[in-house]
């Protein structure tokens, strides 16, 4: 599905811009527990709409450097309890769900396709009854570390349903769209969310309008679930 000329052209302009540094990043080791491409030999830039193709709706956008829809979210409306990533198609690739239990600190689920309690077949349900969580996600509250002062989440990888180890941290600041998303152990960049300082054609893009570029051995789709839940937290 292509997007309007405005938004290939931004996005042809976001992938030359970081297609010079794909090839000085160190290639990431690190594996994905969820379906989907995620082998991808260099960098890859998108672009983020903060904005629905829905009219009627609030959700995001996101193309490639070819100007093709990859991802979007139409059921983004205020605070939900639950949201669903999508792929181009409409076919759900994730689902993330806010932890209804009680705590000082705000943590989101991730589940693999379309579950929770807005599933409305009996094939869904019954998978959402058997599915546990793939990850979890933490807002940090400890800002006082001294250590890693700029983490604002963790990210945790979720074992047999009840275990979980940290496997990924964020640091920066979703709010000025500054963030980068690390190794927990070895440190390296995974992912990173940039603000698009540039105009184009007189065009403002503000924050509403930034790049995700994931690296190598990173899964895209994660990536982009990852900015929804910031999204949520901040």
């Amino acid at each position: 599905m292509k997007i309007v000329p405005f938004f290939r052209s931004l996005s042809r302009s976001v992938h030359e811009e970081h297609n010079d540094h794909d090839h000085d990043q160190q290639e990431s080791k690190t594996g994905i527990d969820i379906s989907g491409p995620s082998g991808a030999c260099t960098s890859i830039s998108f672009t983020v709409w903060r904005k629905s193709l829905v009219i009627s709706c609030k959700g995001f956008t996101v193309i490639d450097s070819n100007g093709d829809l990859v991802y979007r979210v139409d059921n983004y409306v205020g605070h939900p309890r639950e949201v669903t990533l999508m792929d181009g198609s409409g076919k759900s690739i994730l689902t993330m769900r806010r932890n209804k239990k009680f705590s000082l600190v705000e943590s989101w689920f991730v589940y693999e396709g379309e579950v929770g309690d807005f599933c409305c077949t009996e094939r869904t349900i019954r998978a959402a009854a058997k599915s546990w969580p793939v990850f979890c996600v933490k807002k940090n509250q400890n800002l006082l570390n001294a250590k890693y002062p700029s983490i604002i989440a963790h990210v945790y990888r979720e074992v047999s349903g009840s275990h979980r180890r940290c496997a990924y941290v964020i640091e920066g600041s979703y709010t000025h769209r500054s963030c980068k998303v690390l190794e927990e152990f070895s440190r390296n960049v995974v992912a990173e969310i940039k603000r698009k300082e540039a105009n184009v054609g007189g065009v403002s893009y503000g924050v509403d309008v930034f790049h995700l570029v994931v690296h190598p051995g990173f899964h895209p789709g994660f990536a982009m679930a990852l900015v929804l839940l910031l999204d949520q937290m901040f």
